[in-house]
């Protein structure tokens, strides 16, 4: 069932993004995910059954990325305020705080969203203590309000 699910969605991702419908680029989509299926299908899905909550969380995390993508647009804005700005008010600096996520999964995810958003890098992540690299006090302070946390610990059922 994992090989199949992880084929589906390689092989939808794949028609999406060539655009090609005719019978030799299908074929090739078929072949490559095929291979890419054989190779890693383990690193999408490590679980061993398939419960209900899995689905739960996949339309969370579906309903997660625009809040991201809105998440990123305003960080490029900012960044891009700082880097236009004739005195260029950067304030570098590290963050070190400790999450309250449990799983792996959301650890991955809260890191990767953190490094996504531009003024801030995920540079460590040492049993839930997270170190941050921060473009200034802003970004530091944004990131600090533990939005972003609860929007992941709410899409892996952490909350």
């Amino acid at each position: 069932m994992r090989y199949i699910v992880v084929f589906l969605i390689l092989f939808a991702h794949w028609v999406i993004w060539s655009g090609m419908l005719d019978a030799f680029h299908l074929s090739l989509g078929v072949i490559s995910c095929g291979i890419v299926t054989a190779m890693s299908h383990d690193f999408l899905f490590r679980r061993d059954k398939f419960l209900p909550q899995h689905i739960t969380e996949v339309f969370r995390f579906i309903f997660y990325i625009p809040w991201l993508m809105y998440q990123i647009f305003l960080s490029n804005i900012h960044v891009a305020k700082i880097v236009l700005s004739p005195d260029m008010p950067i304030d570098p600096k590290f963050v070190w705080y400790k999450s309250k996520l449990k799983k792996d999964i959301s650890h991955a995810a809260y890191s990767n969203s953190i490094t996504l958003t531009p003024g801030t890098i995920t540079t460590d992540i040492v049993d839930g203590q997270y170190y941050v690299h921060c473009l200034d006090q802003k970004v530091a302070d944004d990131l600090l309000t533990g939005d972003m946390e609860k929007k992941v610990a709410h899409v892996f059922l952490e909350d």
